[in-house]
Protein backbone atom coordinates (compact mmCIF):
# COMPACT_ATOMS: atom_id res chain seq x y z
CA UNK A 1 0.00 0.00 0.00
CA UNK A 2 1.44 3.20 -1.35
CA UNK A 3 0.65 6.76 0.82
CA UNK A 4 0.72 9.51 -1.40
CA UNK A 5 1.28 11.82 1.14
CA UNK A 6 2.58 12.42 4.26
CA UNK A 7 4.86 14.58 6.54
CA UNK A 8 7.16 12.08 7.18
CA UNK A 9 10.50 14.24 6.89
CA UNK A 10 12.09 15.77 9.45
CA UNK A 11 12.13 19.09 11.21
CA UNK A 12 11.05 20.97 7.66
CA UNK A 13 7.40 21.64 8.26
CA UNK A 14 4.62 20.99 11.12
CA UNK A 15 4.93 17.26 11.00
CA UNK A 16 7.60 15.22 12.31
CA UNK A 17 9.75 17.43 14.57
CA UNK A 18 12.85 15.06 14.23
CA UNK A 19 14.19 12.24 13.27
CA UNK A 20 13.41 10.25 15.96
CA UNK A 21 9.43 11.02 15.16
CA UNK A 22 10.14 9.81 11.70
CA UNK A 23 11.21 6.82 12.39
CA UNK A 24 7.96 6.51 14.93
CA UNK A 25 5.98 7.61 12.34
CA UNK A 26 7.25 4.75 9.81
CA UNK A 27 6.49 2.14 12.10
CA UNK A 28 3.01 3.60 12.58
CA UNK A 29 2.80 3.41 8.95
CA UNK A 30 4.24 -0.33 8.82
CA UNK A 31 1.61 -1.17 11.71
CA UNK A 32 -0.81 0.30 8.91
CA UNK A 33 -0.18 -1.76 5.93
CA UNK A 34 1.97 1.05 4.40
CA UNK A 35 4.74 -0.47 2.22
CA UNK A 36 5.77 2.83 0.55
CA UNK A 37 5.58 6.49 1.13
CA UNK A 38 5.73 9.57 -1.04
CA UNK A 39 7.16 12.04 1.35
CA UNK A 40 5.50 15.70 0.47
CA UNK A 41 6.22 18.51 2.49
CA UNK A 42 4.28 21.51 2.97
CA UNK A 43 5.22 23.93 -0.67
CA UNK A 44 3.28 27.03 1.41
CA UNK A 45 4.28 29.44 3.94
CA UNK A 46 5.65 29.67 6.47
CA UNK A 47 7.68 26.16 5.75
CA UNK A 48 8.41 25.89 2.41
CA UNK A 49 12.50 25.45 1.97
CA UNK A 50 13.14 23.43 -0.82
CA UNK A 51 17.02 22.78 0.02
CA UNK A 52 16.21 22.10 3.73
CA UNK A 53 13.74 19.68 2.80
CA UNK A 54 15.46 17.82 0.58
CA UNK A 55 18.20 16.96 2.83
CA UNK A 56 15.53 16.14 5.22
CA UNK A 57 14.95 13.53 2.96
CA UNK A 58 18.67 12.30 2.69
CA UNK A 59 18.61 11.95 6.12
CA UNK A 60 15.78 10.02 6.16
CA UNK A 61 16.55 7.79 3.94
CA UNK A 62 19.81 7.13 5.47
CA UNK A 63 18.10 6.91 8.60
CA UNK A 64 15.88 3.84 7.22
CA UNK A 65 17.32 2.56 4.19
CA UNK A 66 15.17 -0.76 3.39
CA UNK A 67 11.88 1.16 3.44
CA UNK A 68 10.77 2.60 0.05
CA UNK A 69 10.13 6.47 0.11
CA UNK A 70 9.43 8.65 -2.64
CA UNK A 71 10.21 12.62 -2.60
CA UNK A 72 7.02 14.87 -3.53
CA UNK A 73 5.28 18.41 -2.55
CA UNK A 74 1.75 19.71 -0.92
CA UNK A 75 2.19 22.14 -3.38
CA UNK A 76 -0.04 25.50 -2.29
CA UNK A 77 -1.76 27.11 -5.11
CA UNK A 78 -1.23 30.48 -4.26
CA UNK A 79 2.62 29.94 -3.64
CA UNK A 80 3.21 27.68 -6.47
CA UNK A 81 1.83 31.04 -8.10
CA UNK A 82 4.42 33.14 -6.34
CA UNK A 83 7.31 30.83 -6.89
CA UNK A 84 6.22 30.74 -10.77
CA UNK A 85 4.81 27.78 -12.55
CA UNK A 86 6.95 27.30 -15.17
CA UNK A 87 10.34 27.32 -13.17
CA UNK A 88 8.63 25.49 -10.11
CA UNK A 89 6.41 22.99 -11.33
CA UNK A 90 9.17 20.73 -12.69
CA UNK A 91 11.00 20.80 -9.11
CA UNK A 92 8.07 19.94 -6.94
CA UNK A 93 6.15 17.12 -8.52
CA UNK A 94 6.40 13.38 -7.39
CA UNK A 95 10.02 12.51 -8.23
CA UNK A 96 10.09 9.36 -10.50
CA UNK A 97 6.47 9.92 -11.63
CA UNK A 98 4.24 12.74 -13.10
CA UNK A 99 2.26 13.34 -10.50
CA UNK A 100 1.52 16.77 -8.66
CA UNK A 101 -0.05 16.98 -5.16
CA UNK A 102 -1.85 20.39 -5.42
CA UNK A 103 -3.58 21.99 -2.03
CA UNK A 104 -6.01 24.53 -2.54
CA UNK A 105 -7.22 26.96 0.10
CA UNK A 106 -9.37 25.72 2.74
CA UNK A 107 -11.04 29.20 2.32
CA UNK A 108 -11.30 29.18 -1.16
CA UNK A 109 -14.94 30.24 -2.78
CA UNK A 110 -16.68 29.00 -5.93
CA UNK A 111 -14.91 32.13 -7.92
CA UNK A 112 -11.30 31.00 -7.07
CA UNK A 113 -12.39 27.48 -9.10
CA UNK A 114 -11.34 29.85 -12.29
CA UNK A 115 -7.64 30.62 -10.80
CA UNK A 116 -7.35 26.72 -9.94
CA UNK A 117 -8.55 25.39 -13.09
CA UNK A 118 -6.54 27.63 -15.29
CA UNK A 119 -3.33 25.95 -13.31
CA UNK A 120 -4.45 22.40 -13.37
CA UNK A 121 -4.68 22.62 -17.01
CA UNK A 122 -1.06 24.70 -17.56
CA UNK A 123 0.12 21.52 -15.11
CA UNK A 124 -1.51 19.27 -17.41
CA UNK A 125 -0.12 20.68 -20.48
CA UNK A 126 3.48 20.26 -19.10
CA UNK A 127 2.46 16.36 -18.72
CA UNK A 128 1.52 16.24 -15.06
CA UNK A 129 -1.53 14.19 -13.54
CA UNK A 130 -2.65 16.37 -11.08
CA UNK A 131 -3.92 14.75 -7.91
CA UNK A 132 -6.00 17.62 -5.72
CA UNK A 133 -5.55 16.76 -2.05
CA UNK A 134 -7.79 16.79 0.51
CA UNK A 135 -10.90 18.30 -1.06
CA UNK A 136 -13.17 17.65 2.15
CA UNK A 137 -11.05 20.47 3.79
CA UNK A 138 -12.07 23.33 0.73
CA UNK A 139 -14.83 25.58 1.88
CA UNK A 140 -16.26 25.85 -1.58
CA UNK A 141 -16.87 22.15 -1.92
CA UNK A 142 -18.08 21.37 1.61
CA UNK A 143 -20.75 24.27 0.31
CA UNK A 144 -21.14 22.46 -3.19
CA UNK A 145 -20.28 19.37 -4.16
CA UNK A 146 -20.25 19.56 -7.92
CA UNK A 147 -17.35 21.77 -7.42
CA UNK A 148 -15.27 18.39 -6.27
CA UNK A 149 -16.98 16.74 -9.64
CA UNK A 150 -15.36 19.91 -11.75
CA UNK A 151 -12.18 19.12 -10.99
CA UNK A 152 -12.78 15.69 -11.41
CA UNK A 153 -14.46 16.35 -15.17
CA UNK A 154 -10.74 18.11 -16.40
CA UNK A 155 -9.36 14.94 -15.14
CA UNK A 156 -8.06 15.55 -11.55
CA UNK A 157 -8.01 12.73 -8.89
CA UNK A 158 -9.18 13.70 -5.54
CA UNK A 159 -7.11 12.01 -2.52
CA UNK A 160 -8.93 12.00 0.79
CA UNK A 161 -6.74 12.50 4.11
CA UNK A 162 -7.34 9.74 6.42
CA UNK A 163 -8.44 11.98 9.36
CA UNK A 164 -11.72 12.82 8.45
CA UNK A 165 -13.06 9.54 9.86
CA UNK A 166 -12.49 11.56 13.26
CA UNK A 167 -13.87 14.82 11.72
CA UNK A 168 -10.90 16.31 10.52
CA UNK A 169 -8.41 18.35 10.56
CA UNK A 170 -10.22 21.50 10.52
CA UNK A 171 -13.43 19.65 12.37
CA UNK A 172 -16.00 20.07 9.77
CA UNK A 173 -14.40 17.05 7.25
CA UNK A 174 -16.57 14.27 7.95
CA UNK A 175 -19.54 14.69 6.36
CA UNK A 176 -18.36 16.13 3.27
CA UNK A 177 -15.86 13.11 2.93
CA UNK A 178 -18.20 10.91 3.18
CA UNK A 179 -20.51 11.77 0.36
CA UNK A 180 -17.48 12.23 -1.33
CA UNK A 181 -16.87 8.38 -1.03
CA UNK A 182 -20.49 7.74 -1.15
CA UNK A 183 -20.20 9.30 -5.11
CA UNK A 184 -16.98 7.48 -5.45
CA UNK A 185 -15.42 10.88 -6.19
CA UNK A 186 -11.82 9.97 -4.64
CA UNK A 187 -9.37 8.05 -6.66
CA UNK A 188 -6.84 7.83 -3.23
CA UNK A 189 -7.15 7.88 0.47
CA UNK A 190 -3.78 9.35 1.88
CA UNK A 191 -2.49 9.58 5.62
CA UNK A 192 -1.61 13.26 5.47
CA UNK A 193 0.22 11.83 8.26
CA UNK A 194 1.83 14.38 10.70
CA UNK A 195 2.33 12.00 13.51
CA UNK A 196 1.62 8.41 14.09
CA UNK A 197 -1.72 8.33 14.96
CA UNK A 198 -2.78 9.53 11.42
CA UNK A 199 -1.21 6.41 10.19
CA UNK A 200 -3.81 4.54 13.06
CA UNK A 201 -6.73 6.62 11.47
CA UNK A 202 -5.50 5.51 7.98
CA UNK A 203 -5.17 1.86 9.06
CA UNK A 204 -8.48 1.79 10.63
CA UNK A 205 -9.71 3.05 7.55
CA UNK A 206 -7.99 0.09 5.48
CA UNK A 207 -9.58 -2.27 7.49
CA UNK A 208 -13.52 -0.68 7.89
CA UNK A 209 -14.32 -1.71 4.61
CA UNK A 210 -17.03 1.33 4.76
CA UNK A 211 -15.50 3.58 2.06
CA UNK A 212 -15.23 3.01 -2.13
CA UNK A 213 -12.75 4.93 -4.21
CA UNK A 214 -12.84 4.97 -7.81
CA UNK A 215 -12.49 1.36 -9.19
CA UNK A 216 -9.93 2.42 -12.14
CA UNK A 217 -7.45 4.50 -10.07
CA UNK A 218 -7.05 2.86 -6.97
CA UNK A 219 -3.56 3.14 -5.79
CA UNK A 220 -3.97 2.96 -1.82
CA UNK A 221 -5.96 1.18 0.66
CA UNK A 222 -9.38 0.20 -1.22
CA UNK A 223 -11.88 -0.86 0.50
CA UNK A 224 -14.60 -1.93 -2.11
Amino acid sequence: MRDIHSHILPGVDDGAPDIKASLEMLEAAKAAGVTSIVCTPHCREPFFDYAAMNEAFRELTAAAPDFPFTMGFEVNHSKLMDLGLEEWAPKLGVSGSNDFLLELSSRCTADDFQDYERTILALQSMGYRVIVAHPERYRAIQEDLSLAQRLIDLGCRLQASADFIDGGRLGREKKPATRLFNQMAYSFVASDAHRPEHYEMLGRIRASGNYRLRPRHMRVPSVA
